[in-house]
Order: C-alpha cells, then sequence, then structure tokens
C-alpha cells in the first residue's frame, strides 16, 4: 500500500504517483464526501439554496440528498457545504438554528428570491448530465468491490484472505495492463 507522500510512479504512467492520486485523477475520490465530478463552488451555492426552498436539513443531510440525488455522481465534502452554508447566512440568504444538538439551516425570503423559475436544470442533474454512464457504473462495481473485501475482512479466515489479497494484486495489474494498452488522452 502506498503512502500519503508516496513518490512511485508506475512505468507506463510516469504521471502516476501512487494508486491513490492515480484514482482520484480519474474522477474516483477517497474517503468520507470525495467522489465523482467536483462541483463549481457556485453549484454548491445553488445545490444547498435550491435544497432548503423544499425543507430546512442540516449540513449532513444536504451532503446525502445531493449525492441520492445525482445519482452518485456528485457527494459534496463537508469542506464545501459547511463553509457555504456559513456564507449564505452571512449574506441572509439562509438562516442557523441550533435543533437536538445540529445546526438546522432555513431558506429566508432573501434566498427564495434568489432562485431561478421553472426550467431551471437543479444542480444535482447538471452534475449528473455531466457523468458519463460508464463513470457510474464503475463506480458502483468499485463500490460492490470494496463491501465485499470489508467482509473478507471481518469474516474470512487467514488462507481466505491471503486468496483475497492474491486476487486484488492480480486485479491491479491487470487494470494498469488495460491503461498501458490504451491511447495516451490529453
Amino acid at each position: 500500500m502506498y503512502s500519503k507522500h508516496s513518490h512511485h510512479q508506475h512505468p507506463r504512467h510516469p504521471g502516476c504517483r501512487g494508486s491513490e492520486e492515480f484514482a482520484r485523477s480519474r474522477g474516483f475520490g477517497y474517503g468520507r464526501g470525495r467522489g465523482g465530478p467536483r462541483a463549481r463552488r457556485g453549484d454548491v451555492r445553488a445545490a444547498v439554496l435550491a435544497l432548503l426552498t423544499e425543507r430546512p436539513m442540516h449540513g449532513y443531510e444536504m451532503i446525502k440528498e445531493i449525492e441520492e440525488r445525482s445519482g452518485g455522481a456528485w457527494t459534496p465534502s463537508a469542506g464545501s457545504i459547511y463553509p457555504t452554508l456559513q456564507m449564505l447566512e452571512d449574506e441572509g440568504l439562509i438562516r442557523g438554528e441550533e435543533a437536538d444538538g445540529k445546526r438546522r439551516f432555513t431558506i429566508t425570503d432573501k434566498g427564495r428570491e434568489e432562485q431561478p423559475g421553472r426550467g431551471h436544470v437543479a444542480p444535482w442533474d447538471a452534475v449528473r448530465a455531466g457523468a458519463s454512464a460508464g463513470h457510474l457504473q464503475l463506480r458502483d462495481s468499485v463500490g460492490k468491490l470494496f463491501a465485499a473485501v470489508r467482509q473478507v475482512g471481518q469474516a474470512a479466515d487467514e488462507e481466505q484472505q491471503q486468496q483475497v489479497r492474491e486476487l486484488l494484486d492480480e486485479t491491479r495489474r491487470k487494470v494498469y495492463a488495460i491503461l498501458a494498452e490504451a491511447p495516451e488522452q490529453d
């Protein structure tokens, strides 16, 4: 496994510095709050306001709702949602109130006035439209693989775990071989 500061470069992919960086460069996120195409700050702002026109929510609810509505193509990070919420609150477009230990946000009348009219494409729909079906299917397959490997880690004996490690290593090599065969893209 490569460390966070790994400078390993695949011989046929000189720009590749470790599997995590490679995956990110191809649109696959690691860690909570990442994944799929990144949305611009304006898109986060529009998404927050659009969600709050429907009902009050807290930040985590918004993250999950955007992920669900975009079909998994966009999962904004807490690092993009919470600063946007603060900015919108400072502008008087939303109001935050503590409730049950969570800060729940509500859109204000001023915030409703900023909403585009009918026929406007919702921010999560725009992101979903920009993500290829193949990319989303590949992400789904990776998610299913992670779930299976997690089960191996919890339930398999040492011999089974070794078999799965060997299979994963072989699969990783085959993935790199496929990439090595593909023509370079600009």
